[in-house]
């Protein structure tokens, strides 16, 4: 840890976590503000605060798929599958992320938010959608879009659930609240993959990532309430609220 642990910090941890994992399992960006806080308020370098924020992550996605298995919601054997792809994208995009320079992480952001926030304003209509059965092109499709999603989340990880909500209504055909359930599972699968490879390179602070994952993953089990509450309409609103919101901050 790069700075004396003072009795503020552990409130903090908690509480960006909680609502970094309550966004991230109703829809995506509660990265958005925890990267910035470790790196504000705990003086930790990017690549540092990058890895750090993934165990988080990790803790939040398992506690939110169990709370997604309770009601019975998803199917393990679809998770599985576009994990695959994810995985290998992941371990690729976390190499990258080592030693990426600040200016580009920012840009690249940028860039994908008003990307997502285009896709989902174009696309009203999708929120009376419903699930449709795979078919092999579909799945096929979904399983290469997979592994650029793992590749982006390996990276960047800020955003990425936009990006699989978006190709699980776009290709998979499937509506929000079952998406979310297979979101939180192939990012919790990709995501350790990733905490390997940060690991591996000393990028992730322990004390910081273990206190911050207790709030991920109390955030994760009670997103997946909500999410499972509100429905998809809900979700919906999580989503456009929250890229117009993150969009506008960044540019």
């Amino acid at each position: 840890m790069h700075l004396d642990f003072q009795w503020w910090m552990a409130p903090l941890l908690l509480s960006a976590g909680f609502l970094s994992g309550i966004c991230n399992v109703m829809a995506g960006g509660g990265s958005l503000f925890v990267v910035p806080v470790l790196i504000a308020f705990f003086d930790l370098p990017s690549a540092v605060a990058n890895g750090t924020n993934r165990v988080g992550l990790l803790v939040q996605n398992i506690t939110a798929v169990l709370g997604f298995k309770t009601k019975k919601i998803g199917d393990i054997r679809i998770s599985l599958l576009f994990s695959l792809p994810a995985i290998l994208g992941a371990i690729a995009g976390a190499m990258i992320a080592i030693d990426i320079a600040d200016h580009l992480f920012k840009k690249i952001l940028s860039i994908v938010m008003l990307l997502v926030l285009c896709l989902i304003l174009l696309n009203p209509k999708r929120t009376e959608s419903v699930s449709s059965p795979l078919s092999f092109k579909r799945t096929l499709a979904t399983c290469v879009a997979f592994f650029f999603v793992g590749l982006y989340g390996g990276f960047i990880q800020i955003g990425v659930g936009f990006i699989i909500l978006l190709v699980m209504s776009l290709i998979a055909k499937t509506d929000l609240v079952s998406g979310n359930s297979h979101k939180v599972f192939v990012v919790g699968i990709y995501t350790f993959a990733a905490v390997v490879v940060f690991a591996m390179e000393s990028k992730i602070d322990w004390p910081i990532a273990f206190i911050l994952s207790i709030g991920n993953g109390l955030g994760g089990w009670y997103g997946s309430r909500l999410a499972m509450a509100g429905g998809e309409k809900w979700i919906r609103r999580s989503e456009e609220r929250r890229v117009g919101k993150e969009c506008r901050s960044r540019w």
